[in-house]
């Protein structure tokens, strides 16, 4: 009885630690959308936003992630940098960086934004998470002396050891109004859906960069 009764509780134990690692080995990884109003999905649904449209087209993929929603409508990157050791508590395996958009809109001097910026991936860093960079363009009206800076100091950033960058957060739909919402700054839910095809690719990288940790 007693071999018997030992036997049946190494085999479950065993059984048990099948179950976990099983369990650990399906995993969703955590991806944390960092950004402001353009992340978070401003004047549209919720099912049209960055985030929701970005996980429908990886799962489409077959690529299961959990999205942890980071996105502030009218942060800038001060206050990114303020937040973001709060929005790590929940652990994300990799983080996709989207800010500047504000800092331009407010003339905000460019060395301040890479500032903040760089504590920002400084502490990414530390904390062994790939990141996606994705850049910002200055609005026209402030000058090319300005939109130069600007334009650099994600140049200098996207050079980082680990960092994927993608140049421009809104490349082929900033400025088309049929792109656009009302407002000449959002994407409507079509160029969000465009913005998702371009991005997926880099996406999908930064999981792989990921699951390798």
């Amino acid at each position: 009885m007693g071999t018997r009764y030992g036997w049946f509780c190494a085999a479950a134990k065993m059984c048990a630690l099948g179950l976990l690692f099983v369990t650990q080995a399906r995993a969703a990884p955590k991806l944390l959308i960092f950004g402001d109003s353009l992340v978070a999905g401003y004047g549209l649904p919720q099912a049209d936003g960055f985030q929701a449209r970005l996980g429908d087209a990886l799962k489409a993929d077959g690529i299961d992630v959990i999205l942890l929603d980071g996105g502030v409508s009218g942060d800038t990157s001060t206050g990114g940098r303020a937040r973001l050791d709060w929005a790590l508590a929940d652990k994300p395996d990799a983080v996709f960086l989207e800010l500047g958009a504000n800092d331009g809109l407010r003339g905000t001097d460019p060395a301040v934004m890479e500032a903040n910026l760089s504590a920002m991936l400084d502490t990414l860093a530390a904390a062994h998470l790939p990141v996606l960079l994705t850049g910002m363009e200055a609005p026209p009206n402030l000058g090319a002396a300005y939109a130069a800076q600007f334009r650099a100091v994600f140049a200098r950033l996207g050079k980082r050891p680990g960092v994927i960058f993608d140049p421009f957060f809104l490349a082929g739909i900033a400025g088309n109004p049929a792109l656009n919402q009302d407002d000449h700054i959002h994407p409507n839910a079509r160029g969000v859906m465009l913005e998702v095809a371009r991005l997926k690719p880099l996406v999908e990288r930064l999981l792989q960069q990921a699951s390798r940790k």
